[in-house]
C-alpha cells in the first residue's frame, strides 16, 4: 500500500500538473470506487464544474479543494471564488492516477475519469480495486464523513509528533513498538516500509514493548521518522509497491533501503544477516545485532 512518501509525491505531482483544471466531465467505471455519495450520479453531477484549486494531504489520504466558477471564460481569483467542499482519494493497495493529454480509450482497470474542456484527462487506475473516492459537499465534514480520516494521529512532520507525544501513548501499551507504528490513530502515513527503516535506523528491535522503550531512544526514534520519510519523498517513494506517480513511473526509495525486503543478506552496518518475521501479520524485517 502506497505510505506517506508515495501520497505526498503522487500530491506534488497532482498540484503541479492540474493547474486550472476545471472538471467539465466525470465518467464513473467501477460503481464501487465511489464510497461517497452512494448515489454515483450525485457524484458525478457535484464535481461537474468545478475547479480543482489545491492539494492537500492527511495520512494517506488525498485531499482536493473545489471551487465554483462563475464564468470560466474570464480571468477568476481563486481568492474570491466560493469553495464547493473537497474530492478525497484514498489510494490503498493499488492505485494510481495518470494525466493523459488528449484523452486515449481507458485500460480495462480504469476505474474513474475526470475531463476538462480540451479533453485533457485525470485518470484513476487501480487494478485491485480497493481504491475509494468521496465527494464532500460544501457544508459536510469530511473527517465526520470518512471514519479513517477523522481518526488520524499526528503528520510525523508536525509540531504534535515529538518526544513528549510518543512517550504519552506509549507509556502504558505492551503492544510492539512495530505494532504502534503501524498504527494510524497513533501517527498518519507510515505503513510497514517505512515502520522497518525507521526502527533500524534508530537501532530498535521491532519486538520490543512499546512501554520499555526510553526517552533517549524516543529521540532517536521520532527523528529516525522524519529522516526517513524525508528521504523517501526526495526519492519519490519506493519500488516495492505497486506504486506509480503521475507520469507512470515508480519511485527509487527501494534501492536504498537497509531492512526491508533484505532477508537474508547483510546488514551494511554490522555484516550480520537481515531477518524477517511477521507482526500483527505484516512482514517485519530487521538486523538482530544492530537492533536491540
Amino acid at each position: 500500500m502506497p505510505e506517506l512518501p508515495e501520497v505526498e509525491t503522487v500530491r506534488r505531482g497532482l498540484e503541479q500538473k492540474l493547474n486550472n483544471f476545471i472538471i467539465k466531465k466525470v465518467e464513473v467505471c467501477r460503481d464501487s470506487t465511489v464510497a461517497f455519495p452512494t448515489n454515483k450520479e450525485e457524484f458525478i453531477k457535484g464535481l461537474q464544474n468545478l475547479l480543482i484549486c489545491k492539494w492537500d494531504r492527511r495520512g494517506k489520504y488525498l485531499i482536493a479543494q473545489l471551487k465554483e466558477v462563475q464564468n470560466e471564460n474570464t480571468q477568476f481569483s481563486l481568492e474570491n471564488s466560493q469553495n464547493n467542499g473537497f474530492l478525497v482519494v484514498h489510494l490503498r493497495m493499488t492505485g494510481y492516477f495518470k494525466f493523459i493529454n488528449n484523452s486515449t480509450q481507458p485500460c480495462k482497470h480504469t476505474r474513474i475519469r475526470f475531463f476538462d474542456k480540451n479533453n485533457n484527462e485525470l485518470r484513476y487506475i487501480d487494478l485491485r480495486s480497493f481504491g475509494q473516492m468521496w465527494w464532500i459537499k460544501q457544508g459536510l465534514s469530511p473527517n465526520k464523513i470518512i471514519k479513517g480520516l477523522g481518526s488520524l494521529g499526528p503528520e510525523p512532520f508536525s509540531k504534535d509528533f515529538d518526544t513528549k507525544y510518543l512517550k504519552k501513548v506509549i507509556s502504558k501499551r505492551t503492544k510492539s513498538i512495530k505494532a504502534i507504528l503501524l498504527d494510524q490513530t497513533i501517527v498518519a502515513g507510515i505503513g510497514n516500509i517505512y515502520a522497518d527503516e525507521s526502527l533500524y535506523l534508530a537501532g530498535i528491535s521491532p519486538f520490543r514493548q512499546a512501554q520499555t522503550i526510553k526517552k533517549n531512544e524516543l529521540i532517536k526514534l521520532k527523528e529516525s521518522i522524519v529522516t526517513v520519510l524525508k528521504k523517501s519523498i526526495g526519492s519519490g517513494g519506493t519500488t516495492f509497491s505497486d506504486f506509480r506517480d503521475l507520469e507512470g513511473e515508480n519511485g527509487n526509495f527501494g534501492l536504498q533501503t537497509n531492512v526491508y525486503r533484505r532477508t537474508g543478506k547483510e546488514c551494511h552496518k554490522c555484516g550480520n544477516l537481515i531477518e524477517r518475521e511477521k507482526i500483527t501479520g505484516r512482514s517485519t524485517h530487521w538486523c538482530p545485532k544492530c537492533q536491540k
